[in-house]
């Protein structure tokens, strides 16, 4: 191993990212004061809002120990040799590049998620369940761990054998083949994870007749949003937050509402919160994301391409070159690049969720019961009502929840938005 320029640029990039994290958080917890913002006076007792604060102090400390610890042993690892050794452990075990570079990768990921199970089970059992959020079982927690698991081998596995072999095999244009590939499985992904996945990990039943179904149909239908069913998912089998969300493309689209949303929150106030997952699609908010995701992931592989071949990068880290030591490496290389890209793909996902909530508001007549079902929401969920800029610039893809209210206010009032 030599610690070279590569060595000290992944170095800062590294530390410089804790510490950023580690700036934003203790500015977050300072900027969360103990008086409550005079808009939730009407939902907010002031016992509940305390937890909330206790809430975000646990998880925010709970949050930058696991970061720390996570950054502690990388570097442990990194500096003590870890990746040469695994890298001469795989030379010994496989032959060819491809199979090579699938079981270094595989290696790697494993001792991570073995490390990472601790603080996943801590998360779940004693601080989400301290704060009454927590409804799973420890059944499901190690069948969820299970599931991922062959997700993990049946799809990821294919996937990263493919770009190994094309970076191997496809020359100078190995860039572009393979974010054309990544970019396809992406497409497919999103059409195919709702109807194939995602029912794996929960259950979805139809919304029952009645009112709300006939409401959600008919704005459909009056917006022009095609969709197919309409269902309730059994979010609070693991949790006690609550959410709705649209899902599929053409004409497969469903509606799918958490069950805790319907026991949380009135009629009026379900309406307007599914009218604004459905202004996403009607916003073509999704296909922005979308293609900004594709154009990421382009942006990814050209640089790769570029220092696949720089030998430094691999000297650093004592190996010898491969695509997959390259992958691995060049993630934490690009470390910086990431970062820049959060604060524009945050900054513009929050832009989408305001326009979302302005469609809602005047799709429905609803701009009163918009405002509710965020408070109820913040509630609900121990929200941070005010998170300092700079948390907001790097973790939130939605505009917190006072903003969104005040942008909601300042739209032209009907009487229902003004009186809420």
């Amino acid at each position: 191993m030599t610690f070279n320029i590569y060595s000290l640029v992944i170095l800062l990039a590294l530390l410089g990212d804790f510490a950023l994290g580690a700036v934003a958080d203790w500015l977050n917890l300072r900027a969360a004061g103990d008086t409550l913002p005079a808009e939730f006076a009407d939902v907010y007792e002031a016992a509940a809002y305390a937890k909330a604060q206790r809430y975000l102090r646990e998880r925010t400390k709970f949050g930058l120990a696991r970061a720390g610890l996570s950054l502690f042993i990388l570097l442990v690892f990194w500096f003590g040799g870890g990746f040469a050794g695994l890298d001469r452990l795989t030379a010994g075990w496989a032959e060819g590049p491809v199979l090579r570079g699938l079981l270094f990768v595989a290696l790697l990921a494993a001792g991570r998620t073995v490390l990472s199970l601790p603080f996943s089970w801590y998360g779940v059992f004693v601080l989400e369940n301290r704060f009454g959020f927590n409804r799973t079982t420890l059944g499901t927690f190690v069948k969820d761990a299970l599931k991922g698991l062959v997700l993990a081998v049946v799809i990821g596995g294919p996937l990263l054998a493919g770009i190994l072999w094309l970076l191997g095999r496809a020359g100078e244009l190995a860039w572009l083949w393979c974010w054309l590939a990544v970019a396809g499985f992406s497409l497919f992904m999103q059409a195919v994870y709702p109807a194939w996945i995602m029912p794996w990990f929960n259950r979805f039943e139809p919304l029952a007749e009645g009112s709300l179904r006939r409401r959600i149909l008919d704005f459909a239908a009056a917006n022009h949003f095609p969709v197919r069913r309409v269902q309730v998912m059994d979010g609070s089998r693991r949790s006690g937050h609550s959410n709705a969300m649209v899902t599929g493309i053409g004409k497969a689209k469903r509606i799918a509402l958490y069950d805790t949303l319907l026991e949380q929150h009135p009629e009026d106030e379900v309406l307007a919160i599914t009218a604004h997952e459905v202004g996403h699609w009607r916003l073509r908010h999704i296909w922005w994301l979308t293609a900004l995701h594709l154009l990421h992931l382009g942006v990814l592989f050209r640089l790769l391409a570029v220092f696949l071949h720089h030998q430094g990068l691999f000297a650093a880290f004592g190996v010898e070159a491969s695509a997959a030591a390259g992958l691995v490496f060049f993630g934490l290389l690009y470390t910086p690049v990431e970062l820049v890209l959060a604060f524009g793909l945050n900054a513009f996902s929050r832009r989408c969720e305001y326009a979302a909530d302005r469609f809602a508001a005047q799709a429905t007549g609803l701009g009163g019961a918009m405002i509710t079902a965020l408070k109820r929401l913040s509630v609900h969920n121990l929200s941070n009502l005010t998170p300092h800029p700079l948390t907001v610039a790097l973790e939130y893809s939605h505009p917190p929840v006072l903003a969104r209210i005040q942008a909601l206010r300042s739209l032209s009032a009907t009487p229902d938005e003004t009186n809420p």
